[in-house]
């Protein structure tokens, strides 16, 4: 690819943690905020949630992408935590919060990740999902309450961050950690060579 990365990478997010794990990448790359409908039929699977909100939040990039002249391809994400079959979103609030880690502590649950690559110039579109499974440690509620006064749970799916001091809530994972952070490299790396983005590359 003579060095040159085409076409123009676009994150369809806000949220720090993916910009930080896309820039891992080390692929040029901008952030458009997307803005989309989250809401989901009660009856949809974890799977469809999450590969139905990636594209949708890739779509409403792609748009406003499209007009500039220079191609672009549009990256769209969506992470949920599921226990029982019941899927975790982020806390309402404190008392949330501290519900959600209630019901997860000492338990295995499910973070399902969903990654959409649309390309603005020929509507080529990959959809694809990552599971992982979480074992969190059976936890006090004194610490479960200590954890939610740090903030941390306030904005993240499932009331914890791995990456940040809810590391020390779990006692083990099974899959890719890049998952449940909330964008999984392996994954995504896969799918932008199908549009001739190689992230190894000479």
């Amino acid at each position: 690819m003579d060095g040159k990365i085409t076409p123009r990478i676009i994150l369809a997010s806000t949220s720090p943690r993916r910009k930080e794990l896309l820039a891992f990448l080390r692929l040029p790359f901008e952030v458009m905020p997307s803005h989309a409908d989250e809401s989901t039929p009660e009856s949809w699977t974890p799977q469809q949630i999450v590969e139905t909100l990636a594209a949708r939040k890739a779509e409403a990039v792609v748009n406003v992408a499209a007009q500039s002249e220079e191609a672009g391809l549009v990256i769209g994400s969506d992470t949920i935590v599921v226990l029982d079959g019941l899927v975790l979103g982020k806390p309402a609030d404190h008392a949330d919060a501290v519900r959600m880690l209630t019901a997860l502590q000492g338990r295995t649950h499910l973070v399902y990740t969903g990654v959409a690559c649309l390309h603005t110039v020929t509507g080529k579109t990959l959809v694809r999902h990552r599971q992982t499974e979480v074992t969190m440690k059976p936890l006090s509620h004194e610490q479960i309450v200590a954890y939610v006064n740090t903030g941390e749970p306030s904005d993240k799916a499932g009331a914890y961050g791995i990456q940040g001091m809810g590391a020390t809530l779990v006692e083990s994972i099974q899959g890719c950690y890049f998952n449940v952070v909330g964008l999984p490299l392996s994954l995504l790396s896969d799918m932008l060579s199908d549009f001739g983005v190689n992230v190894l590359r000479p």
